[in-house]
């Protein structure tokens, strides 16, 4: 099964997802605990999220996340975040994972797997862009260097509405 979403990350096959763009994002609240308080999509009400799920063995993953720090840094926009969750099956990858990939925005791990089931995740990593409503606006499997300045665009629009 991870090779089949590693090949899906790498960006080897077009995916379709059951959500699209223009529907309201899923709501989620991941269970609280002493490293990561209670965590909810409604929490960035009013905000532009990019939304990533991602695991620790996938590579595409580790590539991202400077690229989504980068970026995060360069918008310095107060209305803009990343919330990255993890669908790791132990809490220990994911933290061996940040120490080699330190990040500037929201981690969370979803012990159960309800939030990659509630967006049908068919591949890592794989991102929605949602609006300040709460909106996905765009839907962003795999990830490669060059892909940086399209999100950013997307972003930026949608920061300006």
């Amino acid at each position: 099964m991870k090779t089949l979403l590693l090949l899906l990350g790498l960006g080897i096959s077009q995916l379709s997802f059951a959500l699209s763009a223009g529907q309201p994002a899923p709501h989620f609240s991941l269970s609280a605990s002493p490293a990561n308080p209670a965590l909810q999509l409604k929490d960035f009400q009013g905000k532009v999220v990019y939304l990533d799920f991602w695991a620790s063995w996938c590579p595409p993953c580790a590539k991202s996340f400077p690229l989504l720090n980068q970026l995060r840094a360069d918008l310095g926009n107060p209305d803009f975040e990343v919330v990255a969750i993890n669908v790791d099956e132990k809490i220990e990858d994911m933290q061996a994972f940040l120490r080699q990939h330190p990040v500037d925005f929201v981690t969370a791990w979803d012990k159960a797997k309800q939030t990659p089931a509630l967006f049908e995740i068919l591949g890592m990593p794989t991102a929605f862009l949602v609006d300040k409503q709460g909106k996905i606006r765009h839907i962003h499997s795999g990830f490669r260097r060059q892909d940086v300045s399209a999100l950013r665009a997307k972003i930026e629009q949608l920061l300006q509405e």
